[in-house]
C-alpha cells in the first residue's frame, strides 16, 4: 500500500495534518509547523501524490487524494485530527471532512472555495515541462528558462523548490509534471452538491486574491454550516507566505 510521505514535527497530543497546494510540498509549511509544535500540536507536513517525496500515479483527482489521506490516518493510527489545506489541499481537506466527518475535529481551508474553477495553471505547467535537465545543471539556469513563461519572481522561486539533485550531477523535478500538466480540469472541479461537514470550519481568504469571492458565502454555508470566514490583509493566494503573522494570528484566534 502506498502511503503519503510526511515530515512530522512536534510530539503533542493533538494531530494537525497540513495539505499543500498544487505544485507545492509539505516543506513549504515548515515555519508554521515549528510554531504550532510549540503549542502542543503534532504537525504532519504531508506531500500529496505526484508531489514532493510521495509516490507518483497516473490516477489524479480529489477522490484518489481523499482516499490517500484516509490511508495516511490508518497507517499512522490517527483516530481524529485537525485538517488544514491550502488551495488544492483545501479541496482535498474539504472532501475528506465531508466523507469522514468523524475523523476531523475541525477544518481550516486557506484561500479556496468548494466551487469549480476554470483551468488557469497552463502557463506555469508549460514552463515546468520545458525544463530540460539534460542541459540545465543549476537552479539559476532553470529560473532563466521559467522566466520565459512566468514573469513573477516569487512564483518562480516557489516552483524552483521542486528541483532536487537526482545524482551529484543530475537535477530533476519532484513533481510528476507528465501527469500534472494534464490535470488542470481535475484540479478545478467542485465539491459534490450533497457533501456537508457539520464541524467547526475556518475559511481564510487573501485580501488581494480572487479565489473566494463575495458571492461565495452561501456556498460555504451550504457545505459547511459552522463556518467562519476571515480575510487576511496584504496577502494574495499564497496568504500563509505573504502575511504569515496575520495568517497565524487568525488561526490562533479561532482555535
Amino acid at each position: 500500500m502506498d502511503v503519503l510521505h510526511s515530515l512530522i514535527i512536534g510530539e503533542g497530543e493533538k494531530d494537525l495534518l497540513i495539505l499543500h497546494g498544487f505544485l507545492g510540498m509539505g516543506d513549504n509549511w515548515k515555519t508554521h509547523a515549528k510554531h504550532w509544535a510549540t503549542k502542543g500540536w503534532r504537525v504532519h507536513l504531508i506531500d500529496q501524490r505526484n508531489h514532493g517525496r510521495s509516490f507518483w500515479s497516473d490516477d489524479f483527482n480529489y477522490d484518489f487524494m481523499a482516499e490517500d489521506l484516509l490511508k495516511y490516518f490508518d497507517a499512522h493510527k490517527i483516530a481524529e485530527a485537525t485538517l488544514l489545506g491550502h488551495s488544492m489541499g483545501g479541496k482535498v481537506a474539504m472532501q475528506f471532512a465531508c466523507t469522514n466527518p468523524e475523523k476531523v475535529t475541525q477544518l481550516i481551508v486557506a484561500d479556496i472555495a468548494p466551487k469549480a474553477y476554470p483551468p488557469h495553471h497552463q502557463q506555469i505547467l508549460n514552463g515546468l515541462a520545458a525544463l530540460n535537465f539534460s542541459q540545465i545543471t543549476s537552479r539559476k539556469e532553470a529560473d532563466q528558462t521559467l522566466s520565459n513563461f512566468i514573469k513573477e519572481a516569487g512564483i518562480r522561486q516557489f516552483l524552483l523548490k521542486n528541483i532536487y539533485r537526482v545524482t551529484p550531477t543530475q537535477l530533476g523535478l519532484r513533481i510528476n509534471i507528465a501527469v500534472l500538466k494534464n490535470a488542470s480540469d481535475q484540479i478545478g472541479t467542485s465539491l459534490s452538491q450533497e457533501m456537508q461537514y457539520p464541524g467547526k470550519t475556518l475559511f481564510l481568504k487573501g485580501e488581494h486574491s480572487g479565489y473566494i469571492e463575495a458571492g461565495d458565502e452561501l456556498l460555504l454555508q451550504h457545505h459547511f454550516p459552522q463556518n467562519t470566514l476571515v480575510t487576511i490583509e496584504k496577502a494574495g493566494h499564497w496568504l500563509h507566505a505573504e502575511n504569515p503573522m496575520a495568517f497565524g494570528q487568525a488561526i490562533a484566534n479561532w482555535w
